[in-house]
């Protein structure tokens, strides 16, 4: 359980910074608790010292008015005897994936050999500047799966860039150079840029044969490109099993 900070001068107002947060689920763990929003609230209230919560927040964040901060989803976690993890969705950066796994800050910290400042700057500016090794510790202690790791350390969008040249020009030519942004083994990784080369192409080819124009053939193109992450894990789960 991590400390709970003072609560904002308007807590009933959304915050950028708030950890994606899964409404829905909210309120079918409180309803199978048998418990009303009163009740959730004054236990955040009692146990977990937010005085300014009430029925009328709790109803706020099971609507998707407004989201909880940080240290009030761990406490409405508690209230509703479930992990931190079972209210978030999909987390996308390093602090969305802590919190997921009920991590405090220095348990990260401490696990990937780091100091908790250094540590919470990179969390704070949303850039993993770790080495090898601790990249590596990063991913056992959050149980990062292969596409998460290479979103929370930043690869992202050097990934997407060596794709868009592999499936438009010669894919053999990125294999090593995506293999390095990626630890992929060489041979699903061959089969999944081969894949994505020929998908691409082959849509290109294919509005050209049904005499669409190129501007459609440009708009298919882009859409693809636009999404060549997903394709990429797509193509890689057809090849074989990722590895970190």
């Amino acid at each position: 359980m991590w400390p709970v900070r003072q609560p904002p001068a308007r807590p009933n107002q959304p915050s950028p910074s708030n950890p994606p947060f899964n409404a829905p689920a909210a309120r079918r763990l409180r309803a199978g608790l048998g418990m009303g929003p009163e009740h959730v609230a004054y236990g955040m209230r009692s146990s977990y010292g937010l005085p300014y919560v009430t029925p009328d927040l709790v109803i706020a964040w099971e609507r998707g008015v407004t989201h909880p901060s940080s240290p009030e989803l761990t406490a409405l976690a508690g209230v509703l005897w479930c992990s931190p993890g079972e209210l978030i969705g999909r987390p996308r950066t390093l602090r969305e994936h802590r919190i997921s796994r009920g991590l405090a800050p220095e348990d990260v910290a401490r696990g990937v050999g780091l100091e908790l400042p250094a540590y919470l700057r990179m969390e704070e500016s949303g850039s993993w500047r770790g080495n090898e090794r601790q990249s590596a510790a990063l991913a056992d202690v959050l149980g990062l799966e292969l596409p998460d790791f290479v979103a929370v350390t930043g690869r992202e969008d050097k990934l997407a860039d060596l794709l868009h040249s592999a499936v438009t020009t010669r894919w053999q030519a990125y294999v090593r150079p995506v293999g390095k942004a990626v630890p992929l083994d060489r041979a699903v990784l061959e089969a999944a840029l081969q894949e994505l080369h020929r998908e691409y192409q082959g849509q290109m080819v294919a509005t050209l044969s049904w005499g669409g124009g190129s501007q459609e053939t440009s708009d298919n193109g882009r859409e693809f490109l636009d999404r060549i992450i997903d394709h990429f894990w797509t193509a890689v789960e057809h090849s074989g099993p990722p590895r970190r």
